[in-house]
């Protein structure tokens, strides 16, 4: 190992990479890194799917790996790198400190990549990327340094099995700096995703449908005849409850066996491993009975590793390594069957009808149950649905809700094939909120990022920003949205119908690209007047000839006066400030007036204002204006290639050189 521990921390070398075999994800892919980091720059992890070597250096590394770099630039930024290339780099993000140990941690979902700091992982999230070709293999996490001296402490690799979730909600919590043991140290969510699962049926009387009667003592065992269809061959009846008696089965026997079933592991004492398989075998549980001999074997190899009476654990082998967490591949149950059981009807509970529509689908309560908190207090609080075999859906789409079943019944999104895809994720983005169904959720967040364009953003922006648990997917339409503002508000009048709080977020994103602060004024203004027509701030003046700002603007008057400061007026030039004096915007509302008279004063003074290094309005933003040259036709460069593709927004291919017809 090139890090040396000293003094209760592990300090590694320039140029070095500390490895260690305990520092690895439980699962590929998906894990998280908390530590503690002392240093002037350049805290540097490493995630690959191999440990390292001892003079290993990720600027050397040829295989699959992720790098991020906080401090990176001597403590200026902040960098992610994927197998050697740069992917991201922002300015003034979660810097390093050189003063003192500080707390970061460091997330990988799937590609989501999440960064945050403080002591309390998973919360005060700093900064989000998602690759859209996610390396799921890597597993060994490497700490290492640049050419300073990188001091690391407490140390820990976490499962993302309780939290994951919540990294796609992005949800914004308040750093905690207290102790770890104080009162307000963030509680679990009862809530969460994980907390419902197939685990909490087990051997319960809500919504089971059939039960066993066990052992000499003739105790009695619910459990649910869909699940168990699903994992093996049972003999049921054609009634509505069916009774197993086996009374030659101990209980400890049945239990485990459904224990497999229901959490996918299980744990029994080595001389009942036979009784077990035994089991396993009378009801066809085909996976459980491999897992069974293949633990005998090793037993009969070598007796020395078994102590006699010593626990041994079962697990069943996941269908999908990368989908481990979501039902039903974590399960020895058959997927297929399950799939037509919905088609089928076997053992079917409840019928769900959608307002305007007949019979949708005859379900489970129990897979409902599994995937979404609604449904569960629904079906099991003593709800009305819960006695019912009819639930009556309103103001559902029918489209939506059928794919969203498909998820419930198969773990797996396909909108591939759908004409419309766009609206359908929204729709199911929407209806995956409301019924708390988090993995579909997600899912629908990663193809929307996957697929995002600047000519999307406007009518997802206009979908998502009531919605809390969209926040990383409102955050990157913003950014984006920024970057490109020129485009986004001249290309259509989509804008206009986004509500205040998110036209003024975007104002003052820090990533916010312009031409001009005329034009940051022409989006305002026709923001406020909310048609689909553009105009520019000298049509508006020339409407206030006949009209007045209140039936002009209407509601949006007020919300006009509050977007008004920020734009940065002072910027202007002097005769285009003279022209906007002597307007009607100016003598109609009096704050777009104050500004302007304000921003003269600034001009003819040609001195800065007291705190104007404080001020936002008189700093330059990040400008979109290109100095273009032609070159040749095609060139990336040239004018012909902005002038033709929308502030080269769009790539464009050259008719002639490509050989394509248009």
């Amino acid at each position: 190992m090139d890090g040396k521990k000293q003094k209760k921390y592990l300090t590694v070398a320039p140029f070095e990479c500390a490895w260690r075999k305990e520092l690895r994800f439980r699962e590929a892919g998906r894990g998280c890194v908390a530590f503690e980091a002392f240093a002037h720059n350049d805290v540097t992890v490493v995630f690959r799917e191999h440990v390292g070597s001892q003079n290993y250096h990720y600027k050397m590394d040829n295989s699959p790996h992720y790098t991020v770099i906080i401090g990176s630039h001597r403590n200026r930024r902040l960098k992610i790198e994927v197998d050697g290339k740069t992917v991201v780099d922002e300015a003034g993000i979660g810097l390093c400190c050189s003063s003192a140990f500080k707390s970061y941690w460091i997330s990988i979902c799937d590609g989501l990549i999440s960064i945050g700091k403080g002591q309390f992982p998973f919360q005060n999230l700093v900064f989000q990327w998602l690759d859209s070709n996610p390396n799921c293999s890597v597993q060994y996490v490497g700490l290492s340094s640049w050419d300073k001296h990188v001091g690391y402490r407490n140390v820990n690799v976490l499962p993302l099995k309780q939290n994951h979730i919540s990294l796609w909600k992005h949800l914004n919590h308040i750093e905690n700096e207290q102790d770890e043991n104080d009162e307000d140290e963030p509680e679990n969510n009862s809530e969460s995703y994980d907390d419902w699962g197939l685990k909490n049926f087990l051997e319960s009387w809500d919504l089971s449908d059939m039960f066993f009667v066990v052992g000499e003592e003739e105790k009695v065992v619910p459990a649910h005849r869909i699940i168990l269809s699903l994992s093996g061959s049972f003999p049921f009846s054609s009634s509505s409850e069916d009774v197993i008696q086996i009374p030659e089965v101990a209980y400890p026997i049945l239990h485990a066996l459904l224990q497999y079933i229901y959490t996918g592991r299980t744990e029994i004492v080595e001389p009942q491993l036979g009784f077990l398989k035994d089991l396993g075998q009378q009801f066809v549980v085909i996976s459980l009975v491999k897992q069974c001999e293949e633990v005998i074997d090793r037993v009969k190899l070598n007796k020395k590793l078994f102590d006699l009476g010593k626990t041994v654990e079962i697990s069943h082998p996941c269908s999908r390594p990368q989908r481990c967490a979501v039902f039903p591949f974590e399960l020895p149950i058959n997927v297929q069957k399950l799939k037509e059981s919905i088609s089928v009807g076997s053992y079917t509970d409840v019928d769900i009808y959608i307002d305007g529509h007949d019979l949708v689908a005859r379900c489970h309560k129990l897979i409902l149950s599994l995937w979404s908190a609604p449904f569960m207090k629904m079906c099991t609080n003593g709800m009305c649905e819960s006695k019912s075999s009819q639930i009556i859906l309103r103001d559902v789409s029918f489209e939506a809700f059928t794919t969203m079943l498909e998820f419930m019944y198969s773990g797996e999104l396909n909108v591939e094939d759908t004409v419309d895809a766009g609206r359908l994720l929204i729709q199911l983005l929407l209806l995956a909120d409301q019924f708390g169904v988090a993995p579909l959720h997600q899912e629908c967040c990663k193809i929307i990022l996957e697929c995002l364009s600047v000519d999307s953003i406007c009518p997802i922006l206009q979908v998502v920003s009531p919605i809390s648990s969209c926040e990383l997917l409102k955050e990157t339409c913003e950014r984006k949205f920024s970057r490109h503002f020129d485009y986004c508000t001249t290309a259509s009048s989509n804008f206009v119908l986004l509500d205040e709080a998110t036209l003024g977020g975007i104002l003052q994103h820090p990533s916010l690209t312009v031409t001009s602060e005329e034009r940051i004024l022409d989006a305002i203004l026709s923001w406020g007047i909310l048609t689909n027509e553009l105009y520019g701030w000298e049509a508006v003046d020339e409407l206030l000839i006949s009209s007045r700002p209140e039936l002009l603007f209407g509601d949006r008057l007020k919300s006009i006066e509050a977007l008004l400061p920020l734009v940065r007026f002072p910027l202007m030039s002097l005769s285009l400030l003279k022209k906007l004096a002597k307007s009607n915007l100016s003598v109609r509302i009096p704050e777009f007036g104050k500004l302007v008279k304000e921003a003269i004063r600034y001009n003819d003074s040609g001195m800065t204002q007291p705190g104007d290094n404080q001020n936002a309005r008189f700093h330059h933003r990040q400008s979109s204006f290109k100095e273009l040259q032609y070159i040749c036709d095609g060139d990336k460069n040239g004018v012909i290639y902005f002038a033709g593709t929308s502030y080269g927004i769009h790539q464009w291919v050259n008719p002639v050189l490509s050989k394509v017809n248009f």
